[in-house]
């Protein structure tokens, strides 16, 4: 694909329809796709339900999300290899709206969510993932992962909270106050679990640890159960009801079915009124999860260009997570986008097309209808564990330590503030915020950059002897508004007592208009102290600004020219005429 297509393709099934134009699509490829989409299905199942546990929702909710986002995004999008389906990076954002508004509110602002994602795609704004800097993602998904982790605590050490608070000093101290009460069996589930995929994982097997983690779980827990220690299970924490008004234990092995989403709701929440007002508070919701699922899907189709050498369609991407999150809420499915972590595992077995991606979708519809009586025994402690792995791996913790000691002030300053905004406030505060300062920061460096410098007496570029006092001064670097006030103040000083100075512009590449104001207040105090001014030499930006300025030197106080030297030559002739 052609570098500027990469950056300004837009149509759906963008990546599927690069795949089989490829080369045909044959046994051998779907063979890839079809292990490939095994193996990630098997990963999804334990992380679809425990990623739906910590927002606060049954896990059905979660396979739902992974089954028909999973199937309609690679479909229509833009991302040969992308896996989508729950993420943990949603879990600070929805948790909040699922305490309030309950699922129904939760799935409403997934479709605004998906209708901005459409709006960001047809406007082509795909491409503005790279302007993100690393300090600024680094620290979002450093303070991300502390949240996950808080929130998975109560589960992980079987706490007795009845509501934990909105704040995060809350949910700490609250944590702190209940330890007394942990429970040991649960404590222990959850520290098999971390060990069991600590220990897979430093293997290096073809089946990923999570499947056994959660395997080995799930037996010590029925053996503790058994024994007469109680530790919850999905089984004992969820219920579903029946055809008959019965309940029944678990997760329902039944396909999602079409409902309009604010009038689904779970045990205990009622439905919502659909309204303007209603959708206007969950508007600024529904952008915090876009701009995230943007940055996440994006960022992942990056990572996955960088491992297969192929190009990714940004807009379509974005096209496609935007349809995959206005549709899967009307059959129960949460907020969905691009996973690294099953992205990558996609990849590295083998996936040729999106075709492998749907194939996961189908593998966890096939479990979801067959399954669910073993998933019922998967222990509650286990999932929380699993999603603290999930959390410190998100984390990328080395990629942060050698941030912190590699790279300069500025970028540690930007994401020790975006992770401790994230932490303390949201997500979207700190993503403002930490752009706002890596600019402003970055700015300041460039601003720095800019310097002035007296050439007089090199005669590699003045090879004439000036008259006195005569100056040429050499201006280096870009002359903007962050800049260009400090540059010419240091001019002005430096020009007065002089008849004239001659400023070699060779080495300003930008010029912008904070730049021709400040020359234009330049020249006026140059006037004023009967100082000339001869600039010369100007490169095409700077010079076509200055025309489009309307900038028009007077020929007397001020005169421009092609190059220093005709500008030297003029400063020499007039000098001797003068004499003569």
């Amino acid at each position: 694909m052609k570098y500027r297509n990469h950056l300004f393709s837009l149509r759906i099934g963008h990546a599927l329809k690069e795949s089989l134009n490829d080369g045909p699509y044959k046994g051998k490829a779907f063979s890839k796709d079809l292990l490939a989409g095994l193996t990630v299905g098997i990963i999804a199942i334990p992380l679809a339900m425990a990623l739906a546990i910590a927002i606060g929702v049954a896990p059905q909710y979660g396979l739902y999300t992974a089954i028909i986002a999973g199937f309609i995004i690679p479909l229509t999008g833009g991302s040969r290899f992308s896996v989508s389906g729950p993420t943990a990076a949603f879990v600070v954002i929805l948790y909040p709206i699922v305490h309030q508004y309950g699922l129904s509110g939760l799935l409403l602002a997934s479709i605004l969510s998906g209708i901005i994602l459409i709006i960001m795609a047809v406007l082509r704004l795909g491409r503005y993932i790279q302007y993100i800097p690393e300090s600024v993602t680094l620290g979002f998904t450093g303070g991300i992962a502390v949240v996950i982790a808080i929130l998975q605590m109560k589960g992980f050490f079987g706490l007795n909270i009845s509501e934990m608070p909105e704040s995060f000093a809350g949910k700490v101290v609250a944590l702190v106050e209940a330890i007394p009460e942990l429970s040991l069996p649960t404590l222990l589930v959850g520290m098999i679990t971390i060990v069991v995929f600590q220990l897979w994982s430093k293997m290096k097997l073809a089946i990923p640890a999570h499947l056994p983690a959660i395997v080995v779980a799930s037996v010590m827990t029925l053996i503790l159960n058994q024994q007469g220690f109680e530790v919850d299970t999905i089984g004992s924490t969820f219920s579903f009801t029946l055809s008959d008004g019965s309940l029944a234990a678990g997760i329902p092995s039944m396909l999602p079915d079409f409902q309009w989403p604010w009038l689904r709701s779970q045990d205990g929440e009622l439905p919502l009124v659909l309204s303007w007002q209603l959708a206007s508070d969950l508007l600024s919701a529904a952008f915090a999860i876009a701009m995230l699922g943007a940055i996440e899907s994006l960022l992942c189709a990056v990572v996955l260009d960088g491992m297969s050498g192929k190009k990714h369609s940004a807009n379509s991407e974005l096209l496609g997570q935007g349809i995959g999150n206005i549709v899967t809420p009307f059959f129960g499915g949460i907020t969905a986008t691009a996973a690294i972590a099953r992205s990558a595992a996609n990849y590295k077995a083998g996936a040729v097309s999106p075709i492998a991606a749907m194939i996961h979708a189908l593998v966890v519809l096939i479990s979801l209808l067959s399954l669910t009586s073993i998933l019922a025994y998967i222990p509650m402690a286990g999932m929380s564990a699993l999603l603290i792995m999930v959390a410190w791996n998100m984390s990328e913790a080395p990629k942060i330590i050698h941030l912190l000691k590699k790279a300069p002030a500025s970028e540690v300053l930007v994401l020790v503030v975006c992770l401790l905004l994230t932490v303390l406030f949201d997500m979207v505060i700190a993503i403002s915020v930490g752009i706002i300062l890596a600019s402003l920061l970055f700015m300041k460096q460039v601003a720095d950059m800019t310097k002035v410098q007296d050439i007089s007496e090199q005669k590699k570029h003045v090879d004439v002897d000036l008259p006195p006092r005569w100056k040429v001064f050499k201006i280096n670097g870009p002359l903007f508004f962050a800049a260009a006030d400090t540059v010419f103040v240091e001019l002005a000083h430096l020009s007065e007592q002089q008849e004239g100075v001659v400023l070699y512009f060779d080495g300003v590449s930008i010029l912008d208009s904070g730049g021709v104001a400040a020359l234009y207040k330049f020249i006026e105090k140059c006037k004023n102290n009967n100082t000339r001014v001869l600039l010369a030499d100007f490169q095409f930006q700077p010079l076509k600004t200055l025309a489009k300025a309307g900038f028009m030197p007077d020929g007397i106080h001020c005169a421009t020219y092609s190059t220093l030297a005709d500008a030297l030559s003029v400063v020499v002739n007039e000098t001797s005429q003068s004499i003569s």
